[in-house]
């Protein structure tokens, strides 16, 4: 609808050149139409009058009575113009054009929403990248679920978009990984051990132990360097072969996995690094290598290599995130945890001083999940230990709440979940909420095939039998549905596509609340039929998108 206003806008007042009733010759690129906050001040509005008063040398209100003169009624796309205040220009669709959009969803279908403004451009969606050293937690468990849904309404808005897992199978952590399941495999063959204080200690550890020793018996009996690279390798392995069918039970698959150490294997750490001395980047002090981020807006220089010759993890994350952009990549999207800020400036001055913008590596940093049960913290999970798994909640609550949940407020907010409130088949629980609206949808639909009548096809609906203003409210809002998901992909906000549904849902709540579909009528019957299933169609195409399943029956 915007687009169609800008284009009678720029239609009319391309006539006023013409005619000569203005002179300027210029339309001006920042004019904005907006909807006004008080719905008597017609369904969008514009500013282009006040932004051509200098270049026109005229008053804005004399502008807009001159423009508002060209306008006519857009072929019956408008019911009327009106100018307010200095020189806003009111528009008022008419009730016949709002209902057009619900002949473009009945033709769209699945596609309704989508569009092209993406252009084609090469983004990288990196998320979870969890160390292969334990399973999954809720914190991973959100960030997967903000990372999928950012991908997502990228894809839907003609980016082409990858998914990319980052395995941190390299360094200390891997080694401590290893010292700890040969510890728990010493025990469980009745040896007595120190076990690592810094060790990792969750009884997962065990279960990796008890799964090495069915494969290898012979693991407590070699030397301790290599009895720890074998316990290392097999807990990686063992981990991640986890990790990844937690994720896939979640809905979140990846494009490529991409391992750390493959970096040391083809030596990209240091041909990259060298990339960086190259370009004056780099200097040496007290025998280690400093990247030059201060250049850049960071608070303190970084080392790359220790005094010692051994590469900082730091290292690692500048190959890897050079290595990125040496793919093809126009952009990189980072989902990171809340400890990680302080990692931002480093890596963006990284990118400055290779000469790249940037603002072409966007970070979404991932707030803490604060886990409830009916209002009142959670313990511990039963096995890790320390935290509570994704498994966990997934296997209590279901995919659809759970990923509906972590998408329900900003991902750089703290979320209070409560595993009550998900499991109930209530108006509280707002995932049921929208899918109920859904399932409503199809009821109507099966009592409408048992009383004969068919769900109408576009040009085949008497739009006049939608009087009523609820009617013309569910209209807008699914109108409004394209503009949401552009908006969510500009921001990197896949909230917004939630806090759309929870909208649309209470709407259609509320009309089917007050008003039968199937009523004596046939042509009305049709006609609010059409309706309702145009809020199927909407509710299942973005339900679809968060990786939330739209069911019929509830």
């Amino acid at each position: 609808m915007k687009e169609r206003i800008r284009n009678l806008i720029h239609a009319g007042l391309r006539r006023c050149f013409d005619s000569g009733s203005l002179v300027s010759g210029q339309i001006p690129e920042q004019l904005t139409i907006e909807v006004p906050a008080n719905p008597e001040h017609g369904d969008f509005a514009t500013n282009v009058a006040m932004l051509m008063a200098r270049a026109e040398k005229k008053a804005p209100r004399q502008i807009a009575e001159i423009l508002v003169g060209e306008l006519g009624d857009g072929e019956g796309f408008l019911e009327r113009v009106e100018i307010a205040g200095p020189g806003f220009v009111n528009f008022f669709l008419s009730r016949r054009c709002w209902y057009r959009v619900l002949d473009e969803i009945h033709r769209q279908g699945s596609t309704y929403g989508r569009s092209g403004i993406g252009g084609g451009e090469r983004v990288q969606v990196e998320f979870v990248s969890a160390n292969p050293t334990g399973p999954l937690h809720i914190g991973h468990g959100r960030g997967a679920v903000v990372g999928d849904a950012v991908a997502s309404v990228l894809e839907a808005t003609g980016h082409r978009v990858e998914r990319e897992y980052y395995i941190n199978d390299a360094g200390n952590q891997v080694t401590l990984l290893g010292r700890s399941i040969l510890c728990r495999a010493k025990e469980l063959s009745g040896l007595q051990v120190d076990f690592p204080e810094d060790g990792y200690r969750g009884e997962y550890i065990r279960d990796v132990a008890r799964a090495l020793l069915a494969e290898r018996q012979d693991v407590v009996e070699l030397a301790d360097d290599e009895a720890v690279e074998v316990c290392s390798r097999f807990g990686v392995r063992f981990l991640l072969d986890r990790i990844r069918d937690d994720l896939a039970e979640f809905g979140i698959r990846f494009d490529t996995w991409y391992s750390e150490s493959s970096l040391y294997e083809r030596n990209l750490v240091q041909t990259e690094l060298a990339k960086l001395t190259e370009k004056g980047l780099t200097f040496e002090r007290d025998g280690a290598l400093w990247l030059r981020t201060t250049d850049h807006g960071d608070d303190k220089d970084r080392v790359l290599i220790r005094s010692d010759g051994s590469p900082t993890y730091f290292a690692s994350d500048v190959a890897y995130h050079m290595e990125k952009f040496d793919r093809g990549f126009q952009r990189v999207i980072d989902v990171w945890g809340a400890d990680h800020h302080g990692y931002v400036p480093r890596m963006k001055a990284m990118l400055a001083g290779l000469g790249r913008d940037p603002e072409a590596l966007q970070i979404l940093m991932i707030q803490m999940v604060n886990l409830l049960r009916g209002g009142e913290p959670v313990a511990m999970g039963k096995r890790s230990g320390q935290f509570v798994t994704l498994r966990e909640v997934v296997d209590e609550v279901g995919r659809d709440a759970c990923r509906f949940f972590f998408l329900t407020r900003r991902p750089d907010s703290q979320l209070d979940f409560d595993l009550e409130l998900a499991k109930q088949q209530s108006n509280d629980n707002p995932v049921y909420y929208v899918q109920y609206a859904h399932a409503r949808v199809c009821s109507v639909n099966r009592n409408a095939a048992e009383a004969g009548i068919a769900l109408p096809t576009a040009g085949e609906v008497d739009f006049d039998r939608l009087e009523q203003e609820d009617e013309l409210a569910l209209a807008k809002l699914l109108q409004q549905y394209p503009e949401v998901l552009v908006a969510a992909a500009r921001h990197l906000e896949p909230h917004r596509v939630i806090y759309y549904l929870q909208d649309l849902a209470a709407q259609f709540h509320s009309y089917y609340n007050r008003s039968r579909i199937l009523v004596d009528d046939i042509a009305t019957s049709r006609a609010r039929l059409y309706l309702v299933n145009a809020v199927r169609i909407v509710l299942a195409n973005a339900l679809h998108l968060m990786g939330v399943s739209a069911p019929e029956r509830m």
